[in-house]
């Protein structure tokens, strides 16, 4: 069998489960390239095959000549990079895998992959990635049976487990921070008993819902992005209702938007946010309050942030405490914005700390019509909780989907190798990557509701 080689670009989170996948075969040749090369380093050391590069997405004269150089490069960096490494793609006729939704930006470049004769393939990861799998799994055996599909709900979320669900937001970061925040603030849009609905991305916290999955466990839960292309996309023309959202523990939403409200997820750049200046005063500036003192701050948080209760209040103000961002203490300032800069103040409050497991909750539902009339709801469930010994439930389903979708790709396998940008809606890709993700140890169990 030929040698392939792999250009891995990020060593995030998710990185190593997918080098550890891709490096048990000996025929491949991984380098991972990262803006920093000590990181890339490290996470290369010990690894088969793999050698560290220090490579910004950003220099495209540089992306351009280390892609060609490959038959494959991952790209594993924020989404906002993918069309940018695409064209580098096709440029040097280099086959590409990401664990992104497809973009319109990415989407544009379909006829020139095709022409450049590479396959693009991304949603590869848990969310976007072994949902495909199972959805599609059902969704068929439905139909070959004579059954339709009237509604079709998927919900996932990355969070702590349980017992490791110790802060004010119910959450800790097993991927970006700033992704994490910044997915809670889309807008949405989504099918319901056969009508489109929209969600402002305003309004989206205030819609979380209750939402049981299974014993153990409370759950809240909002549409994510725009469901309805996927009443297309896994053939379900007779579907209803076709909602896709995320999970996330009671209290965690009205706890973003109230953050939202008060400016911590502005993105602009600040021209006053500048070393030197304290949590309290940039509270102040934000909101307008009178004076920096703990009282003043707090009656201005509570007249914009319209608390529906005393106790709501009470909760989120002690929260805000406890993070720090009501203090006198002189924040690091990132990106001179509100966004980053509390990003890194929650990445070292909220990360997972030694022996703390994370969560990886997905599940499907599915309320079939059978052909005499008959209705029946089917589940299909993903509880995944990380090993802290080896990898975060996050970072093995995300990343060992990835290597295994490269690692089909890169074999030309008939189902994926196909030129342009490919997602895994069809039967025949997603029967190949879910029966080698199970043997990983990422199934979900389907069940008769």
């Amino acid at each position: 069998m030929p040698s392939m080689k792999i250009l891995v670009l990020g060593s995030g989170m998710v990185a190593p489960p997918c080098l550890e996948y891709l490096t048990r075969n000996p025929n491949n040749k991984v380098t991972l390239g990262c803006r920093t090369l000590g990181k890339a380093q490290e996470l290369a050391a010990g690894l088969l095959n793999t050698h560290a590069i220090a490579l910004d997405a950003a220099n495209t004269e540089s992306l351009h000549d280390h892609v060609a150089e490959h038959d494959v490069v991952i790209s594993l960096i924020p989404y906002i990079y993918h069309p940018t490494v695409i064209e580098a793609a096709i440029a040097g006729h280099t086959h590409v895998v990401t664990t992104s939704y497809v973009s319109d930006a990415m989407r544009k470049l379909d006829d020139p992959a095709k022409r450049a004769g590479i396959t693009v393939l991304n949603e590869v990861g848990v969310d976007p990635g072994v949902d495909h799998l199972y959805a599609i799994k059902k969704i068929e055996e439905v139909h070959a049976k004579g059954g339709k599909v009237l509604e079709f709900y998927s919900y996932c979320g990355g969070l702590p487990a349980p017992d490791c669900a110790d802060n004010p937001l119910g959450f800790k970061f097993s991927w970006s921070p700033r992704g994490a925040l910044l997915s809670q603030r889309n807008s949405a849009r989504y099918l319901k008993n056969g009508r489109i609905v929209h969600i402002s991305s305003e309004e989206l916290m205030a819609t979380a819902v209750p939402y049981y999955v299974m014993d153990g466990y409370d759950f809240v839960a909002y549409a994510n992005r725009d469901s309805v292309p996927f009443q297309d996309f896994y053939n379900i023309p007779e579907a209803q209702t076709v909602i896709r959202g995320s999970l996330r523990y009671k209290g965690n939403p009205a706890f973003v938007m109230a953050l939202a409200n008060l400016g911590w997820l502005e993105q602009d750049k600040k021209e006053w946010l500048n070393n030197g200046i304290t949590w309290a005063e940039i509270q102040q500036k934000v909101v307008g309050a009178s004076g920096t003192n703990e009282e003043s701050l707090v009656s201005k948080i509570k007249e914009i942030a319209k608390f529906p209760n005393a106790q709501e209040s009470e909760r989120i103000i002690s929260g805000m405490k406890w993070m720090g961002i009501l203090s006198s203490e002189k924040p690091v300032i990132v990106g001179y914005n509100l966004l980053d800069t509390l990003c890194g103040q929650l990445e070292k409050l909220m990360s997972f700390s030694p022996g703390e497991r994370d969560l990886v909750m997905l599940q499907h539902k599915f309320v079939v019509e059978w052909s005499d009339g008959n209705k029946e709801t089917f589940t299909s469930t993903l509880e995944l909780l990380g090993d802290p010994e080896r990898f975060s439930g996050m970072a093995l389903s995300v990343g060992v989907t990835c290597g295994i979708a490269t690692q089909l790709l890169m074999y030309g396998h008939p189902a994926i190798r196909h030129p342009g940008i490919v997602a895994p809606y069809k039967k025949d890709i997603c029967d190949v990557i879910r029966g080698l993700v199970e043997q990983e140890g990422v199934k979900m169990v389907e069940e008769k509701a």
